[in-house]
């Protein structure tokens, strides 16, 4: 029987269920084969004040050796294009998901492209090779040549976990769990992971040592965290699949003689180091107390969570503890590898066999975007006091010039802290008052002071919500508390959590949209680890994106090079030691973990009589995925020049806004552009006013008028008077609903279904009132024309 197409007429699914899928599938059995599998989200966009995704990858084909191996990617066109044509998309793919060899094929024959050799051939549609013929070639071709050591296929063939409530893994993870097994079982002991905060470091932590418990690799496995919350997060979810085997180590209560029983120990670096303080505890002392519970060679493989801290430091007995267990592989995980003169976990650890970046995560759609609202106060670049100017204490402030760096560290202004507090609760309130939010502050001292004043300036949400506002830092007890529904996605408070440096790094805050930066930051490495703090996605949630409110200008980091920059070896790494720090103002570029106290009274306080503080400029700033400046704007700026740009001029607007016959049409025009005008309204407090005087307003200078104000207009000028009975009734509950949904609303004859209609029937009987659905819908146009009269 012939075709209903011809091979050239058919599109891309065409050839691919008559030609390829039939090629591939009688040498491969259906469940070694996924289709249109999606490998990314699709970025997330900024424009204006509209968030959009763009496209997610997907690979047509994706062939397994097994559901942890992926080994080919074919990509399909149409018989239009050549053979070759989609080999550099397959090709792309590939290289993303470390699949050996790429595919094309239009369904006259395959183009192959073996990354093993760099070798490419054409293939017949009839000769698509067979899984073993894959293997073969990939385990020759596997490590240089050198093919798979025994150890490597038995890691193959162990499957990843999958339970109902563990999730696939994602291309990325899959990759840095094969990677580290080879690493592995090729004999590396010392392994380095970098991944991006929000990309799921402790997920990929626990499929690795699933597989390798499963394979009989590693049997004893010690997980290294330096927060108490980092420990239970991990067990209690990433980890619950192996809840039986794992034990948190509690070196008080622990007995040497049953401990040994576990496979999997949980534990602070703190608890096996004795002290808070990495620095001050003799080394000796360290090895004495590991000595106690463990052997040297008690366990095989060593997790390092976040290493870029206390583990990198040569000399710290957090390095102690990983030299202690040096016979164990060992494996440092973070998401900002630090590479210093005095730092360095590459010197430790060796180069990384996987990194995932922020910017990966960001452009494929894994890892929410921002925007960057800075906050220029006039006291930001300098304050002096007057001659003699005495602080609230009576105390003479020191004569100097003080600016962004020394307010909350070395002088106290208390009007800046109410102005800073007062931008959040403005952009809380324009926005959506119950968005998570974390305010960096320079102290815990001042943490509080924000806290208060956060507080003061939000009573409402303070009476209904208690714990709207908590400060939450190492010495706040309350608040430490409080952390654990701070960042959970099912509680609603806390909503605002000032801090110092609790927060910025490690706690799973899923639902952050607002990272208030008012702490004088020198370190990238802390610096990536706060805007981590936002980079979740929540999508179901409402959580797409986030936004870094800037009130001491350290976001000029992202010009740095080192932005999510590529990971060097310091060459002078280790030749001297570090120095003792130099004076002024700037805090620790390597904070401890807990804040270091500030006296509140050895620092000048000088209150709003002493200086009035402003803002005097803000502006959003977005920037693409290298951290490169892409535009600066302010939304109304963004909107009115789109408007403009459009219009021309507020007779032209007027004319096009009159002749067009459904109004939405412009709505949706300005929304192509990436202009939300109810939102950009709610931002600007004028929900109520019409999106016609909106736009006349934001573009051409006008005053608006309220719905109200219009709808009372068109009453006083006794339009209603020409129609009598139940058709002026109709047109008088228009104007009410106008009122309060707006125009489009009554372009829509499913209004006339709603509650405040039902009273003169079905739709059809309320068009026997006007003598028609015509005669309506001509009533219904000369009410929008006389809405629209001027005043």
């Amino acid at each position: 029987m012939a075709a209903v197409l011809s091979k050239r007429q058919m599109t891309e699914e065409d050839i691919k269920l008559q030609f390829i899928t039939p090629a591939i599938t009688k040498k491969w059995a259906l469940s070694l084969i996924t289709m249109e599998t999606r490998i990314t989200d699709g970025q997330i966009n900024l424009r204006g004040n509209m968030v959009s995704r763009k496209e997610a990858k997907k690979a047509d084909y994706i062939l397994y050796l097994n559901e942890s191996t992926p080994i080919a990617i074919v990509e399909a066109k149409d018989n239009k294009h050549a053979v070759g044509d989609g080999l550099q998309q397959a090709m792309q793919y590939a290289i993303m998901m470390d699949i050996p060899f790429a595919y094309s094929s239009n369904g006259d024959g395959f183009m192959e492209h073996d990354f093993l050799t760099g070798e490419e051939r054409s293939i017949s549609i009839e000769d698509f090779p067979a899984p073993d013929a894959l293997y073969a070639r990939f385990k020759a071709g596997a490590n240089h040549g050198e093919g798979l050591t025994q150890q490597e296929e038995s890691v193959i063939r162990q499957p990843f976990y999958s339970g109902q409530n563990t999730y696939p893994p994602r291309y990325y993870q899959r990759n840095a769990v094969n990677r580290t097994l080879d690493a592995i079982a090729r004999g590396q002991d010392r392994i380095l992971l970098v991944m991006a905060t929000g990309t799921g470091k402790t997920y990929t932590a626990f499929q690795i040592v699933y597989r390798l418990l499963k394979s009989g690799m590693k049997k004893k496995i010690l997980y290294l965290a330096d927060r108490n919350i980092l420990v239970d997060q991990s067990i209690q979810q990433d980890f619950a699949p192996l809840e039986k085997t794992i034990h948190k180590v509690n070196f008080v209560k622990d007995d040497p003689l049953t401990i040994t029983s576990h496979e999997i120990f949980f534990s602070l670096y703190q608890q096996l180091a004795g002290k808070d303080d990495d620095d001050t505890e003799d080394g000796d002392e360290t090895v004495e107390r590991l000595a106690q519970l463990f052997s040297k060679d008690f366990f095989d493989l060593v997790i390092v969570d976040e290493c870029h801290r206390g583990s990198a430091k040569k000399e710290s007995n957090w390095r102690k503890i990983l030299e202690y267990f040096s016979s164990a592989t060992q494996i440092g995980m973070t998401a900002t590898p630090k590479e210093t003169k005095y730092v360095s976990n590459i010197d430790y650890f060796g180069e990384p066999v996987y990194v995932y970046s922020l910017k990966d995560g960001i452009e494929d759609g894994f890892l929410a975007p921002f925007k960057v609202i800075n906050i220029t106060t006039d006291i930001g670049d300098g304050w002096r006091p007057r001659k003699g100017q005495l602080d609230i204490y009576g105390h003479e402030i020191p004569d100097r010039i003080y600016n962004n760096r020394d307010y909350d560290y070395n002088i106290i202004i208390e009007d800046r802290i109410v102005q800073v507090a007062k931008e959040i609760t403005d952009y809380l309130k324009a926005t959506d008052r119950m968005s998570k939010t974390i305010v960096f502050c320079a102290t815990e001292d001042a943490a509080l002071r924000m806290r208060n004043e956060l507080a003061r300036q939000n009573p409402d949400m303070m009476q209904k919500y208690p714990d709207y506002v908590v400060r939450i830092t190492g010495n706040d007890t309350f608040g430490k508390d409080k952390l654990d529904y701070f960042i959970s996605v099912g509680s609603k408070t806390p909503v605002i959590a000032t801090t110092s440096k609790l927060l910025s790094t490690g706690a799973d805050c899923k639902m952050t949209k607002l990272i208030v930066l008012d702490e004088w930051i020198n370190s990238m490495t802390e610096f990536k680890q706060i805007i981590g703090r936002g980079t979740r996605i929540r999508e179901k949630d409402g959580k797409t994106h986030f936004i870094v409110m800037d009130i001491r200008g350290v976001t000029a980091l992202f010009a740095d090079p080192d932005w999510d920059g590529p990971i060097e070896i310091d060459e002078d790494y280790g030749r001297e030691k570090r120095g003792p720090c130099p004076p002024g103002p700037k805090p620790n570029p390597d904070p401890d973990p807990v804040d270091p106290p500030y006296p509140p009274e050895e620092k000048p306080i000088v209150d709003e009589n002493g200086c009035r503080v402003r803002i005097i400029n803000k502006t959003v700033s977005v920037y693409d995925t290298n951290g490169k400046l892409l535009r600066q704007e302010s939304i109304v700026d963004y909107t009115k020049t789109n408007i403009i740009g459009t219009y021309a001029s507020l007779d032209n607007f007027i004319r096009q806004w009159t002749s067009e016959e459904k109004k939405k049409k412009i709505q949706e025009l300005l929304a192509s552009k990436g202009i939300d005008l109810e939102a950009l309204k709610a931002d600007q407090h004028m929900s109520d006013v019409d999106d016609f005087d909106f736009i006349c307003h934001v573009a051409f200078d006008k005053k608006p008028l309220t719905r109200k104000e219009r709808a009372n207009n068109v009453k006083k000028r006794d339009f209603l008077s020409k129609y009598s009975g139940v058709a002026r009734e109709v047109l008088e509950a228009l104007l009410d609903q106008y009122m309060n949904v707006g125009i489009y609303e009554l372009e829509h004859e499913a209004i006339l279904t709603t509650p405040q209609f039902a009273k003169f029937g079905k739709i059809q009987r309320i068009f026997k009132f006007f003598g028609g659905e015509d005669k309506y819908n001509e009533a219904v146009h000369e009410l929008e024309n006389e809405l629209y009269e001027a005043g």
